[in-house]
Formats: C-alpha cells, sequence, structure tokens
C-alpha cells in the first residue's frame, strides 16, 4: 500500500508541476505579446483556467500529504476510542462530500455539453470543466490511501501538528541575525 501511495504521490506531484510550468509559460507569454502590443485573445480566460485546475490537483496532492487545514490539538483531546470515532466520522463526511462533488460535477458536464471557451471556441467547456469530477475522484482515491495511517495515528498516541512542531522549531533556531552579529 506504501508503494502504491508513493507511486500516486509522484503521479500528482508531476501533474501539478507540469500544470505550473504550462501557467509560468502562458503568464510569461501573454505579458510578452502584452509588451509588444499583441495582446493575445485567449490568454486571460486560459490563465484563468490554468490556475484553477493547479488549485484543484494541487488539492488532490494536498490531500494525499495530509496537508489541508485540521484541527489535531482538538481531536488529540478526545480519549483514544473517541479519537477512533472522530476520525472515521471525519473521513466519511469527506468521502461523502467527494462523491458529491463527482455526480454533481458529472451533471454539470452533461449541461455544458456543446459550449465552448468564448476566446477559444474551439475548445468544449467540458474540457475545461472536467476537472472538477476528475479531481475529487482523485481526492478520495487520495484520502483512501492515506486512511490506514491516519487511523493508526488515532488509535496512537495522535496526530501531529505539523503547525505547532513548525513553530516550536523556529523558536528553538538561533537566530541568524543574533549569530551574524557576534561574527
Amino acid at each position: 500500500m506504501l508503494a502504491i501511495k508513493r507511486i500516486y504521490d509522484r503521479i500528482l506531484e508531476v501533474i501539478a508541476a507540469v500544470l505550473m510550468a504550462g501557467l509560468t509559460i502562458i503568464i510569461v507569454l501573454g505579458f510578452v505579446f502584452r509588451a509588444l502590443g499583441l495582446s493575445l485573445v485567449w490568454y486571460d480566460e486560459i490563465a484563468s483556467i490554468g490556475l484553477c485546475w493547479l488549485t484543484y490537483y494541487g488539492s488532490a496532492l494536498a490531500a494525499l500529504r495530509g496537508a489541508h487545514i485540521g484541527f489535531p490539538g482538538i481531536v488529540n483531546a478526545f480519549p483514544p476510542g473517541l479519537r477512533v470515532a472522530a476520525t472515521i466520522f471525519a473521513e466519511i463526511v469527506v468521502l461523502a462530500f467527494f462523491g458529491i462533488v463527482t455526480v454533481t460535477g458529472l451533471e454539470v458536464l452533461d449541461i455544458l455539453q456543446g459550449d465552448t471557451l468564448v476566446s477559444l471556441p474551439s475548445v468544449s467547456l467540458v474540457v475545461t470543466q472536467s476537472v472538477i469530477p476528475i479531481t475529487a475522484v482523485l481526492i478520495i482515491i487520495a484520502e483512501l490511501l492515506r486512511f490506514p495511517e491516519v487511523l493508526a495515528a488515532a488509535r496512537g498516541a495522535g496526530f501531529e501538528d505539523h503547525e505547532l512542531k513548525e513553530a516550536l522549531e523556529t523558536i528553538n533556531e538561533p537566530s541568524s541575525a543574533s549569530t551574524g552579529a557576534a561574527r
């Protein structure tokens, strides 16, 4: 299961990197062409869609890595039995939510049949909006792949609070200004 999770992580990471590179190229092209007085008619629309795609695929990657907002301190305060129940309940809610997003996203794609982008009439809105049901499924897969480790943490010592850990590490680090001034 860990090998599958690593491969899935790598695939999502590559998709996010490709989208980031593509979006960067589109923005640079838009800037250069605008500076030359040759504005690209499709730039704004495609850049907006690219940013949405990056956000959605990045969310799937964040879900796999457990990087979304959470409240580990509250859940950790529960006794282990209640912590496990709360974890299972939370997972069911997340899976149900993204199941609904998947179904609704597919219904929206049906409604958008035949509609196209304003600036590029050859590109169907179905293509651009397909990111919603696709990434909802990707997030469901990510949650299912991560669930065993989340359940183990709930049964064990609890969840690690990454923000608290980072804040404590920052406090415990010697200040670079004070070490530089001493030289």
